[in-house]
């Protein structure tokens, strides 16, 4: 005889709080439903049901139970609260973005195991299916009761800022845990309020999306790819409700930047295709210049090198136009120039040509102030001595690796702990041939990864 299933206390004691009964309840969803353009025949026995643990809600039934709670809290109720979610291994999946990014930073914060969640090739590809206008018509037909005003978004994106420069300085691991409990608690909530004006409105999605940006940005510079990818897919949710073209398009670009760094290019391509499509003709030179610049590397990546060579053109094109500011979505990646000379070194690596790299190194080299952005120069170093290694010039790949080392000390970055144990078994090939500061740089290299 089958075991009989728990009953579903969480679900009990948040239907408790709010004091509606089972008919009410199932009659909010019905409608939540509707404005989702979907009929649903749920009755108080359903809700019955599931608060009794002998089924469960399916499909999209268990978002629509969720919001409806929400509206009658007052407050964000996700489905990880009312027990409707996986276990703890697994990266909340709310397609709800506001209820997403709650679930995502509360299980940064209390869940260790949330860093460990799975990079998926299919997770890539995420934003070529979205329908954000399902999404939409459920944001939209909220009503909140506290008045949403410019000084609650610009403390968000000061904060977004402060951070940010932090993690350019002292690592990823810097401050990542404030960072997912104040999505989770403050930064998202703020969505379900009420705003003065449309404006505003896109101005807090947007706010919230580079907030969640950096916290995948943060995840992803400490290695744990699986929670980076789950906080970029949430970002590109929020963007869509601020800015459907160019900050949707950014956000596209930041999924398919992390695939072609895993060496992951499936859907690379298509994703970034379709970032240009939704961006141009909506964003300025600078952030046009780096959608075209992850274009050429995820053509570079497949092989397709005369098109890759084209988008290299492109991007270095639409670097030369001065046709408005540049948006703080894409100003977090430092000056475009920089960020386009660093990703066409990569893309001239992975067609081989060495002299290039080196030089679009040096270049990238010049465009970045070296305080502010220290953990980019410490890295472009590490690749400068690998395209100077590539061509046989042991003593000044030695050098740049030695310059590399000094800048990454005291970051907690796994980026930097693999750049240094990538060129452990080179210098091992120096010492035997007594290539001056090998043997220094490897003890050094050592210590640091100790």
């Amino acid at each position: 005889m089958a075991a009989q299933r728990e009953p579903n206390a969480r679900l009990r004691d948040v239907i408790d709080v709010v004091g509606c009964t089972y008919e009410a309840l199932a009659r909010d969803v019905r409608r939540i439903a509707a404005e989702n353009g979907e009929i649903l025949q749920t009755n108080k026995s359903a809700v019955s049901h599931w608060a009794n643990g002998t089924r469960a809600p399916s499909g999209r039934v268990g978002q629509y139970l969720a919001e409806a709670l929400s509206r009658r809290a007052g407050r964000t109720v996700t489905q990880t609260e009312i027990g409707l979610q996986a276990g703890d291994a697994d990266a909340p999946t709310e397609s709800d973005p506001v209820l997403a990014a709650t679930d995502l930073g509360r299980a940064d914060v209390e869940r260790r195991r949330f860093a460990i969640a799975a990079f998926t090739t299919a997770g890539v590809a995420m934003p070529l299916g979205y329908d954000h206008e399902a999404t939409a018509r459920m944001l939209r037909a909220r009503t909140g009761t506290s008045l949403v005003g410019a000084e609650d978004v610009d403390v968000v994106r000061q904060i977004t800022a402060a951070f940010s420069a932090a993690d350019e300085r002292l690592g990823g691991g810097h401050g990542l845990t404030t960072v997912a409990a104040y999505l989770a608690d403050t930064a998202a909530p703020m969505l379900r309020g009420r705003f003065p004006s449309e404006a505003l409105r896109r101005a807090a999605f947007g706010a919230v999306a580079e907030l969640a940006y950096l916290a995948g940005w943060k995840h992803h510079d400490l290695g744990q790819e699986g929670a980076a990818q789950r906080y970029y897919q949430v970002g590109y949710k929020l963007a869509c409700e601020a800015d459907p073209h160019g900050h949707a398009a950014w956000m596209m670009r930041a999924l398919a930047h992390q695939a072609l760094s895993l060496k992951q290019p499936h859907y690379c391509v298509d994703l970034v295709e379709g970032a240009l499509g939704a961006g141009l003709g909506h964003v300025d030179g600078q952030t046009e210049a780096l959608l075209h610049i992850t274009h050429a590397r995820a053509y570079a990546a497949v092989n397709e090198n005369p098109l890759a060579a084209r988008a290299l053109l492109a991007a270095e094109d639409a670097l030369l136009r001065d046709d408005g500011p540049q948006p703080t979505y894409s100003r977090v990646s430092g000056p475009a120039a920089g960020t386009v000379a660093s990703h066409t070194a990569r893309t001239l690596t992975d067609l081989a040509d060495h002299i290039g790299t080196e030089q679009q190194h040096r270049d990238a080299l010049t465009r970045w102030d070296p305080a502010k952005y220290k953990r980019v120069h410490a890295l472009t170093h590490a690749d400068l001595g690998d395209s100077l290694a590539a061509q046989a010039r042991a003593d000044e790949a030695v050098a740049a690796w030695t310059q590399a080392l000094a800048l990454m000390e005291g970051m907690t970055s796994d980026r930097t702990r693999k750049a240094i144990t990538s060129i452990r078994s080179t210098l091992a090939v120096y010492q035997r041939r007594r290539v001056p500061g090998a043997a220094d740089l490897a003890r050094r290299a050592r210590e640091a990864l100790a």
